[in-house]
C-alpha cells in the first residue's frame, strides 16, 4: 500500500483507503459493506469538509467586522435614497436576495459566538420537597424536533416512569434520561396522578424510559393530566427543564440492533389505535426496507427507513404482534382469505385455437420459445383443468415483515432466476421470446414437457421434453411441475428439471407463471427477481373533456380495460410483496427496453434478498 504523507488528508487518505480494498473470500460481504461505505459521496464530502474547518482552525482566521446584516442594511438604504445607476442597482438587487441575506446572518452568528445556546440557571428549590429522595434536574434545549420518548404509569405506586427511548432522537443523544426513571415534573408542572397518553404526548418530544418526571420549567406535574402537561410542553420555548427521580438500577444503554426488515403491508400510524404515541409512529409502504434498530419491545419495535435522512427510529408494530392483530381479523372475517377470493384470469399467451406453436424468431429456431401451454381466455372458462399448478397447499401467510439483506450476484455463482408474472394484456411470451432472441447466448428459456405424441420434424428436448402420461403424472405426484395444465387430452408443463437445465449452461433463465407457483420458487437455490409486467390503462373517466366534442374521451372503460384493470388489482393486492420491480407495458418496444435494463442490472446492482438465500 502507497505510504501516505504527513499532509495528507482525511479526504486523501479515504480515497487511497477504499482504491486498496480488494475482494475477499473469507469476508466478501465485509468488504462489500466497506466499500460501500467509503464509496458514499456524503463522507466523501464531510471528509472535504473537515478538512477545510480543520484548515481555517490553523490559520485562526478573525473577523473584520461582527455586523454585516447592519452594513448591508446601511447601504441598501443608502442606495434606495439617491437615484442610482445600472451598477449601483445590480447591489441593491443582490443584496436584497434572501440567500445572500441569510449567509450574512449566519456570518455574523459566527462572529459573534453567540450560536451556542444559553441555558436558563437552575432553580433555588432544587431540593424542595424531594428531601427523601434523589433528584436529577435534566434541562434540554428544545428546537423542532421531538425530544423521542414515551412513558407510562407504573401500576403498583403510580408513578410516571419513561417506558421507551427512540433510537436517534434528541433524548437518546442527549444521555441524560433512562428508561425507568421516574417523571415528577416537566416545565415546573406536576405530572404525578396523569394518564400516560397525556404524558406521552409532552414527553415523546422531552425524554428516556424509564426517568420518573417531577417538573417541567419549574412547573410541577404532579396530579395533572397529561394533556394539561402536553400543553405545557407544547408551549414552551428554547430550554425544557425536567425533573426526575432516577431508576434504581438504570439500564444499559441498548446495544444497536441491526436487523433488515421488508415490509409486506402499508402501515399509517395515524390509523392505529394500539400505538402508544401516534406521533412516534413509523409510516411505511409496502415492499420499503426498514432498519430495525430495537427489539427490546415485544410489542413495538423501533426502526427507520432504509435511505432515509431522518436519523431518528420511529415506533412500528412488531412482527408478533401484528401476527395476531391478522390472526385476530381472519378469525372474525374481517381479514378475508386469499384462498376465499375470486381470481381473475391472468396473462393468457395464446390466442389462437391451439398452444402448440413453433418457436421461429427472426428465420431462426429457439429451443423452448413456444407459446405457454396455459390455454386462452376462452378455452379457460369452465375448463377443469384451469389454473392447476403443483404447488402444495398451505394456511394463508399472515404478511408482516421478512427480514432480508443486501446481496450482489458473484460471477463465480450460477445467474439468479428471472420469472414474470403478468396481469391481463401483458404478453409475457413477447417479451420473452424478444430477450432471448436477442441474446440466445446469455438467455434462455425452460423448455416445456408434454405428454402428446412427437411429430416427424420434432426433437426430443428442443421443442418439448416427450414422456408418457405414466411418467409426466408421477412428476405432479412429487412436485417437479412449477405449472401443469391439459389440452386435447395432453398434457403439458414446465418442470423444475428444465429451469436447472438452463442454469446449468450459466444462463439466465426467464420463466412465466401464474403468481401461484412464486411459493415454489422463491428459494435459496433459485433466487428469482421477480417482476410483474402489466399494461398501461389509459383511466378515461379521469380525463375531463375539454370541449363538447370530445365528450367521448369521458367513456367508461370497455369490458377488456376492465378486466385488465382488476386483474392487475388483483396481482399487485395479492402478490405484490413479492414483486422486486413493477414494469408498465405500453408497447413492445419500450417494455423490452425496460426489461433489458432490469436485466443488465441483476448482477451488477446490490438488491435486499430474504436472509435465508444468503446463509
Amino acid at each position: 500500500m502507497p505510504v501516505l504523507s504527513e499532509d495528507s488528508g482525511l479526504h486523501e487518505t479515504l480515497a487511497l483507503l477504499t482504491s486498496q480494498l480488494r475482494p475477499d473470500s473469507n469476508h466478501k460481504e465485509e468488504m462489500g459493506f466497506l466499500k460501500d461505505v467509503f464509496s458514499e459521496k456524503s463522507l466523501s464530502y464531510l471528509m472535504k469538509i473537515h478538512e477545510k474547518l480543520r484548515y481555517y482552525e490553523r490559520q485562526s482566521p478573525t473577523p473584520v467586522l461582527h455586523g454585516a446584516v447592519a452594513l448591508a442594511e446601511d447601504v441598501m438604504e443608502e442606495l434606495q435614497a439617491t437615484s442610482v445607476h445600472s451598477d449601483e442597482r445590480e447591489l441593491l438587487q443582490l443584496l436584497s436576495t434572501p440567500h445572500l441575506r441569510a449567509m450574512l446572518m449566519v456570518h455574523d452568528t459566527v462572529a459573534q459566538k453567540n450560536f451556542d445556546p444559553v441555558l436558563p440557571p437552575l432553580p433555588d428549590n432544587i431540593d424542595e420537597d424531594f428531601d427523601e429522595e434523589s433528584v436529577k434536574i435534566v434541562r434540554l434545549v428544545k428546537n423542532k424536533e421531538p425530544l423521542g420518548a414515551t412513558i407510562r404509569r407504573d401500576e403498583h405506586s403510580g408513578a410516571v416512569v419513561v417506558a421507551r427511548i427512540m433510537r436517534g432522537g434528541a433524548a437518546d443523544r442527549s444521555g441524560l434520561v433512562h428508561v425507568g426513571d421516574e417523571l415528577r415534573e416537566v416545565n415546573g408542572i406536576t405530572v404525578l396522578h396523569k394518564r400516560p397518553d397525556e404524558i406521552s404526548q409532552i414527553l415523546v418530544r422531552l425524554v428516556h424510559v424509564g426517568d420518573e418526571l417531577r417538573e417541567v420549567n419549574g412547573i410541577t406535574v404532579l396530579h395533572k393530566r397529561p394533556d394539561e402537561i402536553s400543553q405545557i410542553l407544547a408551549q414552551s420555548q428554547g430550554s425544557i427543564t425536567l425533573k426526575i427521580i432516577p431508576a434504581t438500577q438504570e439500564e444499559d444503554r441498548l446495544k444497536e440492533s441491526k436487523v433488515f426488515m421488508r415490509a409486506l403491508f402499508h402501515y399509517n400510524p395515524r390509523e392505529d389505535r394500539a400505538i402508544p404515541c401516534q406521533e412516534a409512529g413509523l409510516p411505511f409502504q409496502r415492499r420499503q426496507v426498514l432498519e430495525v434498530v430495537s427489539q427490546d419491545d415485544p410489542t413495538w419495535w423501533q426502526a427507520k427507513r432504509v435511505g432515509d435522512t431522518n436519523l431518528r427510529a420511529g415506533l412500528i408494530p412488531s412482527k408478533q404482534f401484528q401476527e395476531r392483530r391478522l390472526s385476530y381479523r381472519r378469525a372474525t372475517g374481517t381479514l378475508p382469505s386469499p384462498q376465499s377470493l375470486k381470481k381473475p384470469p391472468y396473462d393468457q399467451p395464446c390466442d389462437k385455437e391451439t398452444c402448440d406453436c413453433e418457436g421461429y424468431l427472426k428465420g431462426h429456431y429457439v429451443a423452448g420459445l413456444r407459446r405457454s401451454f396455459r390455454l386462452g381466455r376462452r378455452e379457460r372458462l369452465g375448463s377443469p383443468q384451469e389454473g392447476k399448478t403443483s404447488a402444495v397447499t398451505e394456511p394463508p401467510e399472515l404478511l408482516t415483515y421478512e427480514e432480508v439483506t443486501r446481496y450482489q450476484h458473484q460471477p463465480s455463482k450460477r445467474p439468479r432466476l428471472v420469472v414474470l408474472i403478468g396481469s391481463l394484456g401483458a404478453r409475457l411470451h413477447e417479451l420473452k421470446q424478444k430477450v432471448v432472441a436477442e441474446n440466445p447466448q446469455h438467455f434462455g428459456v425452460a423448455v416445456p414437457h408434454t405428454t402428446r405424441p412427437r411429430k416427424s420434424h420434432e426433437k426430443e428436448g428442443v421443442e418439448y421434453h416427450f414422456v408418457s402420461k405414466q411418467a409426466f403424472e408421477a412428476g405432479i405426484h412429487h412436485n417437479r411441475f412449477l405449472e401443469h395444465g391439459e389440452f386435447k387430452e395432453n398434457l403439458y408443463g414446465t418442470s423444475l428439471d428444465a429451469i436447472h437445465a438452463v442454469m446449468a449452461k450459466n444462463k439466465v433463465c426467464l420463466v412465466d407463471v401464474e403468481p401461484d407457483a412464486l411459493r415454489q420458487l422463491r428459494t435459496s437455490e433459485f433466487k428469482p427477481y421477480i417482476i410483474f409486467v402489466k399494461p398501461a390503462i389509459q383511466d378515461k373517466r379521469k380525463m375531463p373533456p375539454m370541449t363538447p366534442a370530445c365528450e367521448d374521451i369521458a367513456a367508461p372503460l370497455d369490458e377488456e380495460q376492465r378486466e385488465m384493470s382488476a386483474s392487475a388489482a388483483f396481482i399487485d393486492q395479492h402478490y405484490g410483496h413479492l414483486v422486486d420491480a413493477v414494469l408498465v407495458r405500453a408497447d413492445l418496444q419500450s417494455a423490452y427496453s425496460q426489461l433489458r435494463a432490469l436485466l443488465e442490472n441483476l448482477s451488477k446492482d446490490t438488491h435486499w434478498v430474504p436472509i435465508s438465500w444468503v446463509r
